[in-house]
């Protein structure tokens, strides 16, 4: 392939966009505390792309072997750091001031991936830059987007199956070979033992009994006690009981000791996992329980290894799907809903600092099961807790929905809280009523989900990591554009803030569709699909319209910007479901769309597409920073602020256009 052949920068794009996604799937799976600060591998994915292309201008544009060497050492660093512990997952990081003080330790080994993921993405974008030059700048960006949209295509299918890293290395090791140029025997022989190490590592793996599902590394392990533990990421999950177990947590029965009499005709569990909750409402009588669980593999595990077979009992119907979507086209009443251990540990994309289950526990989820019960229906939660303003908050939640405070019964726990809490009529005169302080925490609100975070803030942890990745990136950065010899020449001020904006329009695209649709991982995929549908469908129009002044895109953008402020996702769970899905995708790809005209209309006239894309691809970094602002304001509000960013991109475009724009051919 020659070095203007669209076929190579679509596959060199298709590469670089699998890479991506293999680091932030494979990484938090292995060392879990690093995904919970949430975007780093996106942020050193987007900066090593960035970095890559800057270095290309020096002439080197091959990746073998450098890159094969920075994978296996990748590879090999994060398998040495792997946790696996029996530690409970109620231990684990949140997003709030409390985390665990072995974290200030383990910075250590962020930062480290950090810089192995940065300098792995570099050193495969080293010819992205040239490929981008040899063509004219809106057909470079639209074969780019295609090779990207192939590149998500390619690893959702592989997850979809359900395929292990091992799969995940020998697809990336394909375009890696074939993007190798001739190389003198020496260097070639490196980078074939160097990838061939990386497949060795990931072969490990996959014999050491490791499981992937599109959420977890998952593993099974028998106990002391002869019951089998689930693994997830390396943390204790959950443990297969049988029904009368002696070692069976206590608040799988309190709600039938609560009600000894009350026989309950319809139940549904959300997050019924392996099945204990299903099993113990199948003991006391339940007429019809509906199972629903977001993880397909835990659900398998359940069907396979539970001793009372609960799933294999015609009274349960089992659905793999996201409970609040579940709620939402669900037109059934029940006299009884269990969320059943719902915390994940998983967020749901590494764009947003939003958990699997965080829609599920918001004064409007709460306010959904309730509208989903008989005139004496009871909606029950529990956990083992490790904070006891966690409770605080979902006892004021319920009371401020049901009108009246729950009942409680907790458990005590080394390290954690374990709690019962139940809502409804039926319960109102149980003695066992929970107090709401005046200090509760507020309830968390589907345009700020995070139950886990105990006020609006940003925990000093996550300002240390990303004052560092900051620094990291404007000293790589400046390092980059002097070795090119280039200096302010390889960098635009007006692309950069562009790349800013558009990381965090994204980020609330994706948190808003994940609140419509479910909290799954195809939901996510189609997402981003859809965004890069709407990248080529602009690319199409500027290309074809040629539109001669900026300002009509720039209005239409805030126009669009406007709607989508002024009417939130919450007022957009329309049913049915394809009107909410029409109208949620006209509301929400508007300003994506019309980012990308944006985009595109300065991309066009470029004198230099490679350092112009890669000034975008810089700014992403920023946004990335900027998304955690969501953590105080809402995701909501960060639309204002990417409002504030495209008029600043304006301006550098037009009043201050001697500092945009300056890359030279």
């Amino acid at each position: 392939m020659r070095p203007g052949d669209p076929a190579r920068l679509i596959l060199t794009s298709a590469t670089l966009l699998f890479a991506e996604l293999l680091f932030i799937r494979w990484i938090p799976a292995n060392v879990v505390y690093v995904g919970f600060f949430n975007n780093l591998a996106l942020i050193a994915s987007f900066l090593g792309i960035g970095l890559g292309i800057l270095l290309g201008r020096r002439g080197r544009r091959v990746a073998w072997p450098l890159a094969p060497l920075l994978l296996f050492a990748t590879f090999a660093f994060v398998y040495a750091a792997q946790v696996n512990s029996h530690q409970s997952a109620d231990e684990a990081l949140f997003l709030g001031g409390g985390e665990r003080p072995e974290i200030d330790v383990n910075l250590l080994f962020v930062a480290v991936c950090f810089g192995l993921v940065t300098a792995t993405m570099t050193a495969l974008a080293l010819g992205l830059g040239p490929l981008l030059r040899a063509l004219p700048p809106l057909r470079a960006y639209a074969f780019d987007i295609a090779g990207s949209l192939a590149g998500i295509v390619a690893f959702a299918l592989l997850a979809a199956l359900g395929t292990p890293p091992l799969a995940w290395v020998l697809v990336l090791a394909v375009p890696l070979v074939l993007l190798r140029p001739p190389l003198p025997r020496a260097r070639a022989v490196l980078g074939w033992i160097a990838l061939a190490a990386t497949v060795a590592l990931a072969t490990v793996s996959y014999a050491a009994g490791d499981r992937f599902s599109p959420y977890y590394r998952v593993n099974v392990q028998t106990n002391g006690n002869g019951e089998e533990e689930i693994f997830v990421n390396g943390l204790g999950h959950q443990t297969i009981h049988a029904v009368g177990s002696p070692y069976t947590e206590p608040f799988y029965e309190q709600i039938y000791d609560w009600l000894p009499s009350r026989h309950f005709g319809r139940e549904l569990v959300i997050g019924a996992g392996t099945g204990n909750d299903v099993a113990v409402g199948l003991a006391h009588g339940v007429d019809r329980i509906d199972a629903v669980e977001i993880d397909p593999a835990l659900l398998a595990l359940g069907v396979q290894d539970h001793p009372n077979r609960p799933y294999q009992d015609p009274r349960v119907h089992r659905t793999v799907n996201d409970g609040r979507a579940y709620l939402r086209a669900s037109t059934e009443r029940y006299d009884l809903i269990v969320l059943a251990l719902t915390d994940s540990l998983t967020l749901v994309t590494s764009t947003a600092n939003v958990r699997l289950e965080s829609f599920l526990f918001t004064r409007e989820a709460f306010a959904s099961a309730r509208d989903h019960l008989t005139p004496d229906g009871v909606l029950v939660l529990y956990n083992y807790y490790r904070e006891g303003w966690v409770i605080e908050r979902y006892v004021r939640t319920l009371a401020e929905t049901f009108g009246g405070a729950p009942v409680i019964a907790t458990f005590p726990r080394s390290g954690g809280h374990g709690a019962v809490l139940a809502a409804g009529a039926p319960v109102a005169g149980i003695a066992a009523r929970a107090a709401v302080g005046p200090a509760a925490p507020a309830p968390a609100l589907d345009d700020w989900p995070f139950p886990y975070l105990h006020e609006r803030a940003i925990s000093p942890q996550y300002l240390l990591v990303l004052g560092g990745v900051l620094l990291f990136a404007v000293a790589a950065t400046l390092l980059a554009a002097r070795a090119t010899g280039a200096g302010g020449a390889s960098f635009s001020p007006h692309f950069f803030v562009l790349g800013a904006a558009f990381l965090l329009l994204e980020t609330r695209s994706l948190t808003s569709f994940s609140l419509l649709f479910g909290t799954t991982w195809y939901v996510n995929a189609l997402v981003f699909a859809g965004i890069l549908g709407s990248v080529l469908l602009a690319i199409l129009v500027t290309a074809r319209a040629r539109p001669r002044r900026r300002l009509p895109i720039q209005l239409f953008l805030g126009a669009a910007l406007a709607v989508a402020y002024f009417v939130p996702p919450q007022s957009l769970l329309l049913d049915p479901a394809w009107l909410r899905y029409v109208v949620a995708s006209a509301i929400s790809f508007a300003p994506v769309f019309a980012a990308n005209l944006v985009f595109t209309y300065s991309f066009r006239d470029t004198r230099a597409a490679d350092t112009s894309f890669a000034s975008n691809l810089l700014g992403a970094t920023l946004g990335g920073a900027l998304e955690y602002i969501a953590l105080v304001t809402g995701y909501q509000e960060l639309l204002l602020l990417v409002a504030a960013l495209y008029l600043a991109a304006l301006l550098l475009a037009t009043r201050l256009r001697l500092f945009a724009d300056r890359a030279l051919a």
